[in-house]
């Protein structure tokens, strides 16, 4: 998202009030005087691009949004954007195949930014099979819709209220830390969906270590708990926006089932 501010000051003191730091907070961190910054995010002070990039490093921007910082600024973009199939992002188009694959029995994927499907193993696809609407699953994927819709994947979703309020919770937290417009919307559009709650309150189990996602298939409860995965140092705009999801079982049922369907597979 291109945020309305325009000016560079500007920008760093909507990321810095974003991100919860006073001046002397960003300032301290910044190992820069108060006063420098003060006069940056005023317009009095120039900041230099190396500035530029280190005040955006220690406000923890991503990369998307050091390059708007940067043209603001009055400098050209740092970091590059090309799509998952340029060639130069084959080796870590690669990797991410090989974590989809390698995590097989069980269901993984990968998705960019906003939630869309970028590339999935084959353990996903006996979940998708209840869905209805299969405009859905015409690319692009958009994973949290598929996942709420009420033609989509919802329900199968035994705990639908529990998991829809676990993946707004997750959504919110990252439409505050990119202040991505689009995600925004999505955030408005999957609120409008059926919760499942009935009204009643939503207690995590007492002993339970994470969010489960209980998910019907045919006669048989799955119940599943899951990881995200990231590129660790990455440079390029479309791989730092990369995520992989993986499901593992939570229960020694769920783990016989999905071994199960892995053999029916490679037969």
């Amino acid at each position: 998202m291109m945020t309305i501010q325009t000016s560079a000051g500007a920008l760093i003191r909507d990321w810095r009030a974003r991100r919860r730091m006073s001046q002397l907070d960003l300032a301290l961190e910044a190992e820069i005087s108060q006063r420098h910054l003060s006069f940056v995010e005023s317009g009095r002070s120039v900041p230099s691009r190396d500035m530029v990039l280190h005040l955006a490093e220690n406000l923890d921007m991503p990369l998307r949004e050091r390059n708007h910082l940067l043209l603001a600024a009055g400098y050209a973009p740092h970091f590059g954007e090309r799509p998952v199939g340029d060639p130069t992002l084959a080796p870590a188009m690669d990797a991410v195949r090989m974590v989809l694959k390698g995590h097989e029995p069980f269901p993984a994927l990968a998705v960019d930014r906003h939630w869309n499907l970028i590339e999935a193993n084959a353990a996903l696809a006996p979940m998708l099979a209840g869905v209805t609407d299969q405009a859905l699953l015409a690319p692009p994927v958009n994973v949290l819709r598929l996942s709420l819709h009420p033609n989509g994947v919802a329900p199968n979703i035994v705990n639908l209220a529990e998991w829809r309020a676990h993946l707004l919770h997750r959504l919110k937290a990252l439409i505050d830390a990119t202040g991505d417009a689009e995600l925004a919307e999505l955030e408005q559009e999957l609120r409008a969906y059926p919760s499942g709650a009935n009204g009643k309150p939503l207690l995590a189990e007492p002993n339970a270590i994470a969010h489960p996602l209980k998910l019907r298939l045919g006669d048989r409860i799955l119940s599943f708990i899951s990881t995200i995965t990231v590129f660790g140092t990455p440079l390029d705009i479309t791989l730092s926006e990369l995520a992989i999801e993986s499901f593992f079982p939570a229960d020694p049922e769920t783990a016989a089932i999905l071994a199960e369907l892995g053999r029916n597979r490679s037969v």
